[in-house]
């Protein structure tokens, strides 16, 4: 697989607290030249961002981040707030919280709601892999199908650890076939992306692509 054909899978990611506009900016250009999948932003950006650039670029943005602890009505209002500013897909921290008490039903309805309140939009669902058992990832693997989210995702990239190739072979084996998966936290090589992709994954969440492919060192998530 070639850089580009790399690139298209990956959301260009900017999420720290501190991102400036010239920052989202810098984001938003490499990501037309190189034509990734998405920017992934914070919130406040959605509506500059597609007020700025209109078609040429698809705006990714999380909800519930990056702790998932938020009730479920504020998850709702932030998914209609991001459509309404022009997001087109949403990556949504389950309530960790829930899972780690074994309410695996309410995460499936939570995750289900908001689904809903996608409509026709993409949602992706962050399990934060790193904080979580085996037997959890599995439950959550079946939430996430049960509900009709089109994506599982490993990390927020926040968490103690990010992806890694034992949940993504994982994830495989207990997704249903419309749950495809996408992985995020500590994406740092080329090979990291190779690998990922390789493994099945459509969608690569980092900040570094751009610059690991056009052979610069990088920092970031």
């Amino acid at each position: 697989m070639n850089a580009k054909e790399m690139l298209q899978k990956v959301d260009h990611t900017q999420l720290k607290a501190f991102a400036t506009w010239e920052d989202i900016q810098v984001l938003c250009e490499e990501a037309i030249a190189y034509q990734t999948a998405s920017v992934c932003v914070p919130p406040c950006y959605i509506k500059r961002i597609h007020d700025t650039y209109g078609e040429k670029i698809n705006i990714c943005t999380v909800v519930g981040f990056p702790l998932g602890y938020s009730v479920t009505e504020a998850k709702v209002a932030e998914v209609e707030q991001a459509l309404k500013d022009g997001c087109n897909e949403i990556d949504m921290v389950v309530n960790i919280s829930d899972v780690k008490n074994g309410l695996f039903d309410k995460v499936e309805e939570e995750i289900r709601t908001l689904k809903a309140a996608c409509g026709e939009h993409i949602l992706k669902v962050i399990i934060e892999t790193c904080y979580l058992t085996e037997a959890e990832k599995i439950a959550l693997c079946k939430a996430v199908t049960n509900a009709g989210a089109d994506y599982i995702k490993t990390s927020t990239g926040f968490g103690t650890d990010g992806a890694t190739k034992a949940d993504i072979e994982l994830f495989k084996k207990h997704i249903g076939p419309d749950v495809k998966m996408k992985a995020a936290g500590g994406v740092s090589t080329v090979e990291d992306l190779e690998m990922f992709i390789n493994l099945g994954c459509d969608r690569i969440g980092t900040s570094r692509a751009v610059g690991l492919l056009k052979g610069e060192e990088t920092q970031g998530y």
